[in-house]
C-alpha cells in the first residue's frame, strides 16, 4: 500500500512569481491521488500554517488548499509551521499507523518543503518515490525553476539511505499501477 504526501498546495503559493507548470502539476497530483485511493492507499495533505500576516496565515485565503485539487473527506491533513512536515506534527505517527510500503512525494516548493519532506521521510526509514513531474517551484535569482528541479532530482538520487529512493514520472507510476 502507498501513501502519497502532497506538500503545501495552497492558495498562498499563487503569490509571488509563477510556479513552473502549476496547472500540469495539479492535474498530475489529482491523477496520483486517485490512483493511490483506488489501490486502498492513503492521501496525506500537508498544510503550511504561516505566521500572522503572511500568505499562509491560518484561516486566511492563502491557507486554503487550491480548489482544483480533488480532496476527499477520508484524506488526512497534517498542519505544519516549518519547512519539514515531520517536525512537531503527527505525520510520522500517521505513517507508522498506516505502515505504507512506500511514500510518494509531490507538491510545492521543490527546494524547501518538498526537499525537507523527502529527506525526513528517508531519515525516518521510509521508502520514497519522488514524482519528477508532480512538484513545482518558481525561478530563483540564481537558477531557473527547471534547473532547480533538475538539481534536486540529482541530489535526491544520491542520498545515503537504508531505504529505496526512486524518481519517476506520473506516467511511470500510473503504468506500474495498471499492470
Amino acid at each position: 500500500m502507498d501513501a502519497i504526501i502532497v506538500v503545501d498546495m495552497q492558495v498562498g503559493l499563487l503569490n509571488g512569481p509563477p510556479k513552473r507548470d502549476l496547472q500540469g502539476v495539479v492535474r498530475r497530483i489529482n491523477l496520483l491521488t486517485a490512483m493511490v485511493r483506488e489501490k486502498s492507499g492513503k492521501v496525506i495533505w500537508i498544510r503550511h500554517c504561516g505566521k500572522p500576516g503572511d500568505a499562509f496565515e491560518r484561516d486566511a485565503e492563502g491557507w486554503s488548499f487550491l480548489p482544483e485539487l480533488d480532496r476527499h473527506p477520508d484524506d488526512a491533513v497534517i498542519e505544519k509551521t516549518l519547512n519539514d512536515p515531520f517536525v512537531r506534527t503527527g505525520l510520522q505517527g500517521t505513517l507508522v499507523q498506516i505502515a505504507p510500503d512506500r511514500i510518494i512525494v509531490t507538491g510545492w516548493a521543490t527546494d524547501s518543503c518538498v526537499d525537507s519532506t523527502v529527506r525526513s521521510a528517508i531519515s525516518n526509514d521510509h521508502h520514497v518515490v519522488i514524482v519528477s513531474d508532480a512538484h513545482t517551484v518558481s525561478d530563483r535569482p540564481h537558477m531557473d525553476a527547471a534547473a532547480v528541479i533538475r538539481h534536486h532530482h540529482w541530489v535526491w538520487s544520491d542520498l545515503l539511505t537504508n531505504c529505496s529512493v526512486r524518481i519517476v514520472t506520473t506516467g511511470q507510476l500510473l503504468d506500474e499501477a495498471a499492470s
